[in-house]
């Protein structure tokens, strides 16, 4: 294991990263705002799913958009957040073929993409359990070993921040799909699946894990109000991991599980969580409605010391509204992460708008909130 991160400079030599590297010496992780993309990893259903996708799902409309692969969004697009939906399965199959392939009558030659990739054992990403089961990248391995990829090629990137969200809905069980219970739910071995499924393509020195950023014998929580986040040139190339799903005093849900016995501020994991203010796993927190008075919560809990995700709109409902109060409100909470569904110019055409959440063609800029006196955006990234 690792020292904390505030001495990596040899874990930076081992990435490749001169630590000589100090024109943002004085800038911490947490001093910068980024654009992410929701469900990064969305591929929209073909024409032929159209018909039986419109008669189960309520508000289809609302998930009529595609997002390009990771590598593109990170390359093309200035995007350095993104956002990945993980369903388990253990022993591969359980989502395969997805029933809306059946209802469709569709043969193997005319699927939207080949599904054997599911009878694979581990973690799955899409969206829907088989009503809209495409994506950019089919499991999770693979989403992360295209992400390491395009890292080793862009060694000098800001730290990217990964949203998980564990999904258990199963909404085809009536339709003779996979039925919600024991098969799909988060139990704490297969939460655990994914510590282990992140460390299979990551080496420890490409990561921001808990322990990284606790200090002493801190909570997590104390830890990043008290001592803040590590500087900006010391994480650079790596990514951290958080798990989104809201927080719960069910004793069963993925957040208590991954805390109990010992992990309170996360002790030994590898994945942060979507936290409740004042407790000791608490440093990230998801806040996604930034109008009105919620900009002046987030605004305090960024000067608190939490890292903070907000969205900048929501599918499809703002751009046929053509309102942008959402997403000027999202860039002015000082949110770390302002998450979008279209973070380019023409993603949003199809509803005769031109509408993008950007930062205008840079990755980051310092913190409209936090960022301390001398930060230049032009030195980020």
């Amino acid at each position: 294991m690792l020292n904390k991160i505030a001495s990596a400079s040899l874990a930076l030599l081992a990435h490749g990263v001169s630590a000589s590297y100090n024109t943002t010496s004085s800038i911490r992780m947490n001093h910068i705002q980024v654009i992410g993309t929701h469900n990064s990893y969305h591929r929209e259903i073909s024409l032929s799913e159209r018909e039986i996708f419109e008669k189960y799902i309520p508000s289809p409309q609302n998930y009529y958009y595609s997002h390009s692969s990771l590598p593109n969004q990170l390359s093309k697009q200035a995007v350095r957040s993104l956002e990945l939906d993980l369903h388990s399965d253990e022993q591969g199959g359980l989502y395969y073929p997805p029933i809306i392939w059946t209802l469709s009558n569709l043969t193997n030659a005319s699927t939207p993409f080949d599904g054997t990739v599911l009878l694979k054992p581990g973690i799955k990403v899409f969206h829907v359990t088989d009503f809209d089961p495409n994506s950019v990248c089919h499991t999770f391995v693979d989403c992360l070993t295209q992400l390491k990829t395009w890292s080793d090629e862009n060694k000098r990137h800001v730290p990217i921040l990964i949203d998980l969200e564990l999904k258990t809905e199963a909404p085809a069980c009536d339709a003779g799909g996979v039925c919600p219970g024991e098969a799909t739910n988060w139990t704490l071995p297969r939460i655990l699946n994914v510590d282990a499924e992140i460390l299979s393509v990551f080496p420890r020195e490409q990561l921001i894990v808990p322990d990284d950023v606790r200090v002493g014998n801190l909570s997590l929580e104390e830890s990043v109000v008290q001592h803040g986040w590590p500087l900006l040139d010391d994480v650079r190339g790596r990514f951290m991991f958080f798990f989104d799903n809201d927080p719960s005093a069910d004793p069963n849900s993925p957040a208590k599980l991954y805390t109990a016995n010992g992990h309170e501020s996360l002790q030994n994991r590898t994945v942060f969580i979507n936290g409740v203010e004042g407790e000791p796993a608490a440093a990230f927190i998801k806040h996604n409605n930034p109008v009105g008075s919620n900009v002046a919560d987030i605004q305090r809990q960024v000067k608190k010391g939490y890292i903070v995700r907000t969205r900048a709109d929501e599918p499809i409902s703002t751009v046929l509204s053509k309102n942008t109060t959402m997403r000027d409100s999202a860039f002015e909470s000082g949110a770390q992460i302002v998450s979008t569904d279209f973070p380019v110019y023409g993603m949003a055409a199809r509803w005769d708008w031109d509408y993008a959440a950007s930062l205008d063609g840079r990755v980051a800029r310092c913190n409209p909130v936090i960022a301390p006196e001398g930060c230049l955006d032009a030195d980020l990234e």
